[in-house]
């Protein structure tokens, strides 16, 4: 995998990654309080699907159906005891799907939060977390997943038994934190603490960076947070959200459009990701708008926070407090976009 990953980023740069899992295969069928992960059995033609239609957008990096696939969360729709199998075949049919590609598409085999909260919030030990992390790895691994890649995170001692587990199984990793609660994780960490853990950390991941979060704006703050900290060799990851969730006509939509991702693509280049995707309703039609923006634009300066204000809309108030961002509005309205039929 890291092999691969230099190769492919020291040719140009940059590194397009997939949307969206649940948007997407919710347009698919899957209903609202399913498990998605338990279609890698019972629907593996669309799940196929999925991951082809992305392949064909042009991400050089694609995730496999398995955010919650630990234990812990598919104990809560009766499929604890089917892990391994679950997480076999959703990394098996993606790697099927890349080889018929003959493009090198990156198996990403996705990793999220337990669900559970670690001592002393919660009951979960670290231990507890290595030993859920690894069963799901194994099978990611097993089922021919290149790296673990680690999501949505938000607790050091969650991100430590994601690496240690990684670790122990023999997959690279890449991991991803959401900045979501006043621009940090809901358990407190700041992009900048962030980059302090990752440098000190006893296993390091191959890439690290953001994702999720409150929309594109306040994921590129972040970012910008960072670069002062980054230090030579560091990868950086973001896969934003697609624009701000609303509910209209019985339905969640995402605001953004396909020009404001293609906007936010370049923008994270420039401003130093080298990993760049979309995440909660990015659409296969978004990856392909950032896919030739990124290829039509020729690299710029690093933008300020006023140039991704000025492009993208404005923060969120709780963003904005952390940042110098001068006389720029602190509260944002809701982005400009159309309708997008879309679930998280």
């Amino acid at each position: 995998m890291t092999s691969i990953l230099t190769k492919r980023l020291a040719e140009k740069g940059w590194l397009l990654a997939d949307g969206a899992t649940g948007t997407n295969l919710f347009a698919r069928g899957l209903q609202h309080g399913d498990a998605p992960e338990i279609w890698n059995l019972d629907e593996p033609e669309k799940v196929r699907d999925h991951y082809r239609s992305f392949i064909e957008a042009g991400s050089d990096v694609v995730l496999t159906n398995t955010f919650g696939g630990t234990a812990n969360r598919l104990k809560l729709h009766g499929a604890d005891d089917r892990v391994y199998d679950i997480n076999v075949a959703a990394a098996a049919l993606l790697k099927s799907e890349i080889e018929t590609s003959e493009r090198p598409v990156i198996c990403g085999g996705s990793v999220g939060p337990t669900g559970d909260l670690f001592e002393p919030i919660g009951p979960l030990t670290i231990d507890d977390g290595v030993e859920s992390f690894s069963r799901q790895i194994q099978g990611l691994k097993d089922g021919g997943a290149d790296v673990a890649w680690i999501e949505t995170m938000s607790s050091e001692d969650e991100v430590k038994a994601a690496l240690i587990a990684a670790e122990n199984v023999g997959l690279p990793s890449v991991c991803t934190l959401s900045f979501d609660t006043n621009g940090r994780t809901m358990m407190g960490i700041s992009p900048e603490n962030f980059v302090a853990m990752m440098h000190d950390a006893d296993i390091k991941p191959v890439a690290f960076g953001g994702n999720c979060g409150t929309g594109a704006p306040d994921l590129l703050a972040g970012l910008l947070s960072m670069r002062g900290r980054l230090s030579d060799g560091d990868i950086v990851v973001t896969k934003a959200n697609c624009g701000i969730p609303e509910f209209r006509d019985g339905e969640i939509c995402y605001s953004g459009t396909e020009e404001l991702m293609a906007q936010y693509a370049v923008l994270a280049r420039d401003a130093g990701a080298h990993i760049i995707g979309g995440c909660c309703g990015t659409t296969p039609e978004h990856v392909r708008a950032m896919r030739k923006a990124l290829e039509t634009t020729p690299p710029g300066e690093p933008p300020t926070i006023h140039d991704v204000i000025e492009r993208l809309g404005l923060l969120t108030g709780s963003t904005a407090s952390l940042l110098d961002v001068g006389s720029a509005p602190a509260q944002s309205p809701r982005r400009r976009g159309g309708r997008r039929r879309s679930a998280a």
